[in-house]
């Protein structure tokens, strides 16, 4: 679950982890319908037999299939505001692919609220420092600050 603070409560959070989400899984039929949805079916995600002939030894999940998942991820680990009406993706200031994800690897995000900053009134943009880990890989998946912009009524 998302930590759920008040505005006035920001401050205290600038700079911390706040929270983690669950692990979750990455199999090869969410990849082959990122890979249907995008259009990507470049061998490396869809043919399990040519995938392994590659350094990576199997099928990898597209890097933006990891980076889309960040949003499930959000969900139960980045930072809610009470009386939110709403949150909208406002992009990233940076975004990094580190290490591929294996199909039926599992992967989870971990949350640092890196500021927040009142743009308009009742319009809050956070951003996040997010990492997505890979279960039993030392390098993570990808690294990104992510920026939303959160309405409060």
């Amino acid at each position: 679950m998302a930590l759920t603070i008040s505005v006035d409560q920001l401050n205290d959070y600038i700079g911390k982890e706040v929270g983690v989400s669950e692990w979750m899984e990455i199999d090869q039929e969410r990849i082959n319908q990122f890979a249907d949805a995008t259009g990507d079916h470049q061998y490396i995600h869809v043919d399990p037999e040519r995938a392994a002939q590659t350094p990576f030894g199997t099928t990898i999940a597209h890097g933006f299939l990891t980076m889309s998942l960040m949003v499930e991820m959000g969900y139960e680990g980045s930072t809610k505001l009470e009386n939110s009406v709403m949150g909208i993706n406002y992009g990233f200031d940076k975004l990094r692919f580190i290490n591929p994800v294996k199909v039926n690897s599992r992967i989870r995000g971990r949350f640092q609220l890196a500021s927040a900053e009142e743009k308009n009134p009742n319009q809050w943009l956070l951003k996040h420092n997010v990492t997505v880990e890979i279960e039993g890989e030392d390098k993570p998946a990808l690294i990104a600050e992510w920026l939303g912009m959160t309405v409060v009524g």
